[in-house]
């Protein structure tokens, strides 16, 4: 068996367990209460950029453009801090990230910070309190601290960090988001229906053919599509026209392409995070779901994605790419297969085969976020 069909053998042993609503225990009614972490991505500003220019000059943050980096040198601790110098006198030099939380959940917050006024805070709690500042702290690292409570229909916040107009430079380390993390992202390879459904989902995006187009707008064709932030940012108009027929949708699939299943669970969260940030800004819509590269994941990347905000991290039963028909369970396609394809100069001919092959067993595409829970 190939590396990628064992690795979906894995995957399709848990989402079993998941399909038939099955889990381990977690916790019993006289349990310790769940535990507190820390849910800020790239807290200390460790995690090294990518040469992707979507990936952004320090991953899991959003920054003014040129004025943060993530120096080397002189960090409150391990090798790197966030160093801020605010491009013009109109600037604050904000920077801030999304952070998936509990409704109705009291969460503390911290951070080191180097400098004068700098500010520390979220909003979007559902019960806003002001930041936590100093107005100087003499050259030296000194740690501010807040919390929120966030309201009962809450389910992330904007935590940010800056500093204020014409105040000059400031430096920050060692974030903390501390409380309960949201339950790990539940896995599948499929959904299970009754409906007569199949989902076509289509990855990466390297090549956007007007002929693939033209096969979607023809048969009015659901597609989930899981392209990665720089294709995407290259041509987002195409994956725009590509999920305008009704259940169709634009999801997750990280920055870099990488095998997550290799990463800290840090790295998982900032690949995910990221890549749920760049779609936000060119869709406009939060990214639920999150198809793994290579199909390869582990626990870390159910509680990375949670971490995000997704809820199902989705694997696939079919492979139509590249002139295959593969149906890893073997026989025609059953209702509720995940058929995966890639946007490719053959995607119009896989589609077309895809859709034959629904046809022929009695199935039709359907819009897979409408069908997860």
């Amino acid at each position: 068996m190939s590396r990628p069909l064992r690795r979906l053998a894995a995957c399709a042993a848990s989402a079993a367990f998941a399909a038939l609503g099955l889990a381990v225990p977690t916790a019993q009614a006289s349990a310790e209460p769940v535990p507190t972490v820390n849910l800020a991505t790239n807290p200390g500003f460790e995690i090294p950029a990518l040469p992707l220019a979507d990936w952004g000059a320090i991953p899991g943050w959003s920054c003014g453009a040129g004025e943060a980096v993530a120096g080397t040198g002189q960090a409150h601790t391990g090798d790197s801090a966030l160093s801020v110098t605010p491009a013009t006198g109109d600037s604050t030099g904000e920077c801030a990230q999304t952070v998936s939380v509990l409704p109705a959940t009291t969460y503390t917050v911290s951070a080191w910070v180097r400098g004068a006024y700098v500010f520390l805070g979220a909003t979007g709690t559902g019960h806003d309190v002001a930041p936590s500042w100093v107005e100087n702290t003499g050259g030296q690292w000194q740690r501010l601290t807040t919390s929120f409570t966030t309201g009962a229909g809450v389910s992330s916040v904007r935590l940010y960090l800056h500093g204020w107009y014409g105040q000059g430079p400031f430096a920050a380390d060692d974030v903390r988001v501390d409380g309960p993390a949201p339950a790990p992202a539940r896995a599948t390879w499929n959904v299970p229906t009754t409906d007569n459904v199949v989902f076509f989902t289509v990855d990466d995006g390297w090549q956007r053919t007007p002929e693939a187009e033209q096969v979607i707008a023809a048969e009015k064709l659901p597609i989930t599509a899981f392209p990665l932030p720089m294709p995407s940012g290259f041509e987002p108009d195409f994956f725009k026209r590509v999920t305008a027929v009704p259940g169709s949708s634009v999801q997750n699939h990280s920055v870099s392409h990488r095998d997550l299943s290799t990463l800290p669970l840090a790295e998982q969260q900032a690949e995910i995070c990221d890549a749920r940030d760049a779609a936000a800004r060119v869709y406009g819509t939060p990214t639920t779901v999150f198809r793994p590269p290579y199909l390869a994941f582990n626990a870390d990347t159910l509680q990375a994605a949670a971490n995000c905000g997704i809820r199902t991290v989705v694997t696939a039963t079919a492979d139509f790419s590249w002139g295959a028909s593969n149906v890893w369970h073997g026989g025609p396609l059953q209702a509720g297969d995940v058929v995966l394809m890639h946007f490719t100069d053959t995607l119009a001919a896989d589609l077309q085969r895809a859709l034959a092959a629904a046809r022929a067993a009695g199935l039709r595409p359907a819009g897979l976020t409408e069908y997860l829970h």
